[in-house]
């Protein structure tokens, strides 16, 4: 079982920064399409970004794009996601997940892997 541990949420006001990280253990990290996914209360749990095995080839949802950036450190096992100009509804317990397939995915039934997730909280 890989575990994967997310740090970096907080409470912040709109228009400010944060960097949320994932970190693992897991020795074949670097084997993983690594993903960022949110959810906020009432709603479905939603695609933020994922980054390929290299870390040379990104995908990010529409509505976070130029806002958001997904890079990956795998000599230190971790995953980073870089959150600028936040607004309220990036208000969210924020996820990242681990794929061991090849394609790029969207679609939290492609991950096999899930941290217990950060808290984001942005005030207006």
């Amino acid at each position: 079982q890989v575990q994967l541990v997310e740090s970096g949420g907080g409470l912040v006001q709109a228009g400010g920064s944060l960097r949320l990280s994932c970190a693992t253990s897991e020795r074949t990290f670097s084997s993983y399409i690594m993903g960022w996914f949110r959810q906020a209360p009432g709603k479905e749990r939603e695609f933020v970004a994922a980054i390929i095995r290299s870390g040379d080839s990104t995908y990010y949802a529409d509505s976070v794009k130029g806002r958001f950036t997904i890079s990956r450190d795998n000599a230190n096992n971790t995953v980073f996601l870089q959150i600028r100009n936040l607004k309220p509804e990036d208000t969210a317990v924020y996820y990242c997940a681990a794929e061991t397939g090849r394609l790029l995915s969207r679609n939290p039934r492609s991950y096999d892997y899930w941290g217990q997730g950060t808290q984001v909280t942005v005030s207006s």
